[in-house]
């Protein structure tokens, strides 16, 4: 295995430029490949996932995620009348923030808002938009990248300087596996996830003739805004009972509480292309958006026509508005802790 070290990420062979964004910072692209002939290309903007093609029992490789061919399109996707967020690292808090506002230490933070009167995906300017560091690039059997990102203190109004890493790891599984790593100087509240939009169809394809199944019972009830109650919703009779089979629903923007294992929460089977994708993660819930409109402003990658039914994403996560519920899991990083999550995505063929 070959390892190497990057401090301000030189073009290497595993890599090729994507663009330069608005402050003149280069972002380049990164591929690993595994050999199956499973490729994944991410770029540095965002620690983003631009491209994932798997092999299928037909010969041919699908890519399974939307994404665009320029950095143009993503630094456009945020003026959207919906930025969609594509295969980005969502941070410092992934979800929404009831107004924005929460306590930590009985101290008031007052985020930015940037959904209605809600602080979403970590405020104007999260971790999709930041250019991170490549930190560390291995070659030969499982492949893997490392991306590091320093959030300084008050970074959007968040407490504590957050130094970030997250290893994207290829395996020879035919898996995409996210470890992420993060330290603070102070109390903080995180959540961090992952927002690819998959479709086993091919990306400029519907979601809605493929499959899913959720292992869960309940989700987080909701008001009007999207924020959570505080309550579960039951499952059972539900239009959202995913435990068996389901074709994926035109329009879901829910989370669903998962029962804290490493065994399978979720998947997504395609009969078109013989594909299934299994989710495995480590953190109590799993929110599930149907989505990738670009509204006929932006054309997805290879001039793709993205619209509302175009991906589904399973973001693993904490609950979103954790911070302002005492019964919802921990989403605080105390100073001198390290806060770690892991998923894996799993393609095989349907046996």
């Amino acid at each position: 295995m070959e390892t190497k070290n990057i401090s301000h990420s030189p073009e290497t062979s595993a890599s090729k430029s994507f663009g330069i964004t608005l402050d003149n910072e280069e972002v380049l692209s990164f591929k690993l490949s595994n050999k199956n002939g499973m490729i994944v290309q991410i770029i540095n903007y965002g620690a983003t996932v631009t491209s994932l093609q798997i092999p299928t029992s037909g010969g041919n490789l699908v890519d399974v995620v939307l994404g665009f061919d320029n950095l143009e399109s993503y630094l456009a996707s945020y003026n959207l009348p919906s930025a969609p967020y594509f295969g980005t690292t969502v941070g410092r808090y992934a979800g929404r923030i009831d107004k924005g506002a929460f306590t930590l230490n009985n101290k008031s933070f007052q985020l930015n808002t940037n959904n209605n009167e809600n602080a979403l995906h970590g405020g104007n300017i999260g971790f999709g938009k930041k250019v991170w560091n490549v930190t560390n690039l291995t070659s030969g059997d499982n492949p893997s990248i490392t991306f590091s990102l320093l959030s300084p203190d008050l970074d959007e109004n968040f407490p504590g300087t957050l130094h970030v890493d997250l290893t994207y790891t290829l395996t020879e599984k035919n898996e995409l596996e996210l470890e992420y790593k993060a330290t603070s100087t102070k109390d903080t509240v995180i959540n961090l996830t992952h927002h690819s939009y998959f479709n086993l169809d091919g990306h400029d394809a519907t979601v809605l003739n493929q499959e899913m199944i959720i292992e869960s019972d309940k989700i987080l009830e909701t008001n009007a805004g999207n924020i959570p109650t505080g309550k579960f919703t039951a499952l059972s009779n539900h239009d959202f009972d995913f435990r068996s089979p389901k074709k994926c629903p035109a329009s879901i923007d829910h989370s669903f509480v998962l029962e804290a294992t490493n065994n399978v929460v979720a998947q997504l089977f395609s009969s078109k292309n013989n594909l299934q994708m299994s989710v495995f993660t480590d953190q109590p819930s799993v929110h599930i958006y149907v989505g990738g409109n670009c509204f006929d402003i932006l054309k997805g990658k290879e001039n793709a026509n993205y619209h509302s039914s175009s991906g589904i994403c399973f973001e693993t996560q904490n609950f979103p508005d954790a911070p302002n519920h005492d019964h919802f899991p921990n989403s605080v990083l105390k100073k001198g802790e390290t806060y770690q999550q892991k998923t894996i995505y799993k393609f095989e063929n349907i046996n």
